[in-house]
C-alpha cells in the first residue's frame, strides 16, 4: 500500500466531515437549549422577524447535529444544518453577507462553511462508520 492508496477512504472522510460540522454546531444547540434562547430571539425580533422563529434554531443546531454526529437520518441533520446556516445569514448577518473584516477574511465566512458541510453531509450520506452502516435512505 502506498501513501496515495492509503489516504483513499471515503467512509473515513464523511465521517470526519460528520463530526467537525456536527460537533461546531452541537454546541451552540446545547448552549441554546440550556438556557441561551433568549438572546437569539430577541436577535431575531430586532431584525424583523416574529421572534418564536429563532426556536427552529434548535433543530438545525441541537437535533441535525446529533443526526449528523450518529449517522442515522443524517441526511435530513445535513438538510436542516443547511437550512440553519442559511436562515442565520438571512435573519442575523445579511448586513455583513458582502464585506470582509480587518484581515481579509469573509465575515460570513463559517455560516457558509457550515452550510456548505451540512449540505455535503445531505448529498453524500454518512457512509460506514455510523450508527445505519450507510445502509438506509436517508442515512
Amino acid at each position: 500500500m502506498n501513501f496515495k492508496t492509503s489516504l483513499q477512504n471515503p467512509d473515513l472522510g464523511k465521517l470526519l466531515l460528520r463530526l467537525g460540522v456536527g460537533f461546531v454546531l452541537f454546541l451552540h444547540g446545547f448552549w441554546k437549549i440550556t438556557g441561551g434562547m433568549a438572546s437569539t430571539v430577541e436577535l431575531t425580533a430586532n431584525n424583523g422577524w416574529p421572534g418564536w422563529i429563532a426556536y427552529g434554531t434548535i433543530l438545525g443546531e441541537f437535533i441535525g447535529p446529533l443526526l449528523v454526529i450518529g449517522g442515522k437520518y443524517s441526511r435530513i441533520g445535513g438538510l436542516l444544518i443547511g437550512f440553519n446556516m442559511l436562515m442565520t445569514i438571512v435573519v442575523a448577518h445579511r448586513d455583513i453577507a458582502f464585506k470582509l473584516n480587518d484581515y481579509g477574511a469573509w465575515m460570513i465566512e463559517l455560516n457558509v462553511l457550515l452550510m456548505l458541510s451540512g449540505l455535503a453531509v445531505a448529498f453524500i450520506g454518512a457512509g460506514k462508520y455510523s450508527l445505519s452502516k450507510g445502509n438506509g435512505a436517508w442515512d
